[in-house]
């Protein structure tokens, strides 16, 4: 930790862009193959069923790489969950991916390191490209829910673009 900081303290702004700009990453393909984003966030998330009403149902069990210093999800962590399952809702009623445009979480209890988690996704409704999905986060074990959110998303028609 020491050398860390030391390394740190010690390098000039231009230093640091020079070894920046030398950073190279490879274009994410997108859905093509997941982002380091995605992977992270929705690796372990099972998907149970998905009825015909386009609701998922997935069981996720909280690992240590999403868990606050507490050891407990955390509040990111859910919100991506939500983000991401709300998303597979839509995407499983035949619509294209959308970009999300809202998300409401209410926090209602906590979920700690290697609980089972039961997780319901279902969309609410459209109104033109507009489409909206509930996603409820429930313990297993207890029942108990976790978190609720509303997910809002906009996409474009699936038509070839004009420009």
């Amino acid at each position: 930790m020491d050398t860390a900081r030391e390394f740190l303290e010690n390098i000039t702004a231009g230093e640091l862009a020079d070894r920046v700009s030398q950073l190279r990453f490879a274009p994410h393909k997108p859905h093509a193959e997941p982002s380091f984003y995605e992977y992270s966030i929705l690796r372990g998330v099972r998907v149970d069923s998905v009825r015909l009403d386009s609701t998922l149902y997935c069981s996720f069990t909280v690992p240590a790489r999403l868990t606050d210093i507490t050891g407990k999800l955390s509040a990111g962590a859910i919100a991506s969950l939500v983000d991401e399952i709300g998303a597979a809702a839509i995407h499983k009623c035949g619509k294209p991916m959308g970009v999300s445009v809202d998300m409401s979480i209410s926090y209602i209890s906590d979920a700690k390191m290697n609980d089972e988690l039961v997780i319901t996704s279902r969309c609410l409704g459209q109104r033109g490209n507009y489409h909206g999905t509930g996603v409820l986060i429930r313990n297993r074990t207890t029942g108990e829910i976790v978190a609720q959110g509303r997910h809002s998303l906009f996409s474009l028609p699936a038509t070839a673009s004009k420009l």
